[in-house]
């Protein structure tokens, strides 16, 4: 990133998540209640494991895609959401609540994606809490950006397109094409941009049609990563994760092996596409034949080589990735300049 040179972020809720920040190189400032800034809500449904890794992901993007205004991160989540204690502790702490938010007001909004295999979001146990915050922030905010199972719900419950079970789980980095390159919010993006993903559900390009939903760019097998609603600006959709830092679908792998290692799942994980180099795919696969062999002959497995593999992770989406949050924010900034005159 750009040192101490990028836009500055203004801690208004002292998240942990500042001085590694500001330990990177990061502009951290205090509130001023006198300085212009943009407000960006962060509605965090991520799981406890990524709570905190979800905020670093995202005040990165905001502070090096930021249009020369300062950034105020909102994060809040949800108390029906299913935590452990720390969790618990973690948002209490350091979220305001969303009554503080509805009352505090926003200039733009993003939503998390949750892990949730499930299909059938009706059985999600915080649908009625998160669809009262999703309809409010289609109801009074400027701009919202809804990421994988944001995107989700609002293509089912809003318009009747219910997310499909893949048959096995999509994630890794995958090539795609940018649809419409006229379009302000894919300008400057590379001509082969490339998209992480992590999801075991998918709503298809007739389904996004079918919702009047505008098709920005799509995955080399035809599915859709990113969308707007129709106006092109207002509401913005990811099936991808494309915060992620580079090490974030090795540690869900790590994660998965873990669980075969426990014996909650029936067969060894594949690797994430794309995720490494020829050295690192390497390494995983000789990981991956002495799990097996030690778990057949019941020996102690061996452990994850993530320190050995981290140095052959890559991170081709994240120039692509601050441009796109770039785009966005200056949309953003627009808006609240034309308010402000």
């Amino acid at each position: 990133h750009r040192g101490r040179l990028n836009v500055p972020l203004v801690a208004v809720h002292p998240l942990p998540a500042y001085a590694r920040l500001s330990a990177e190189g990061f502009a951290i400032l205090s509130p001023d209640d006198d300085a212009p800034v943009l407000r960006i809500g962060l509605l965090n449904m991520m799981a406890d494991a990524a709570l905190e890794a979800t905020e670093r992901q995202i005040l990165r993007l905001l502070a090096l895609g930021a249009p020369h205004m300062p950034i105020a991160l909102h994060p809040f989540s949800l108390p029906e959401i299913p935590r452990n204690d720390a969790g618990i502790a973690h948002v209490n702490r350091w979220y305001p609540t969303f009554d503080d938010i509805r009352t505090a007001g926003l200039d733009a909004l993003f939503v998390t994606g949750a892990n949730v295999p499930d299909p059938d979001l009706n059985r999600l146990s915080f649908r009625d809490a998160m669809l009262e915050a999703l309809d409010w922030a289609h109801n009074e905010l400027p701009s919202v950006l809804y990421s994988c199972l944001a995107t989700h719900a609002v293509l089912g419950f809003r318009y009747g397109e219910p997310r499909r079970a893949l048959a096995d789980k999509c994630w890794g980095v995958f090539p795609h094409r940018v649809v419409d390159p006229t379009h302000p919010l894919v300008s400057g993006l590379s001509a082969n941009p490339v998209v992480p993903h992590s999801r075991w559900n998918d709503v298809g390009k007739d389904q996004f049609e079918r919702a009047g939903l505008k098709i920005l760019m799509t995955a080399a097998d035809g599915g859709v990563h990113l969308a707007t609603s129709a106006d092109g600006r207002r509401e913005i959709y990811w099936q991808g994760h494309p915060e992620y830092d580079p090490v974030s679908l090795l540690k869900e792998y790590k994660r998965e092996v873990d669980r075969f290692i426990a014996g909650e799942l029936d067969d060894h994980p594949d690797a994430p596409f794309g995720i490494v180099d020829g050295v690192g795919a390497d390494i995983l696969a000789e990981h991956r034949g002495a799990v097996v062999f030690a778990m057949a002959h019941h020996r102690p497995p061996p452990p994850f080589p993530e320190e050995q593999t981290t140095v052959h992770l890559g991170d081709a989406w994240r120039s692509d990735t601050v441009t796109m949050m770039g785009n966005w924010l200056a949309s953003l900034r627009d808006g609240v300049s034309d308010k402000g005159s």
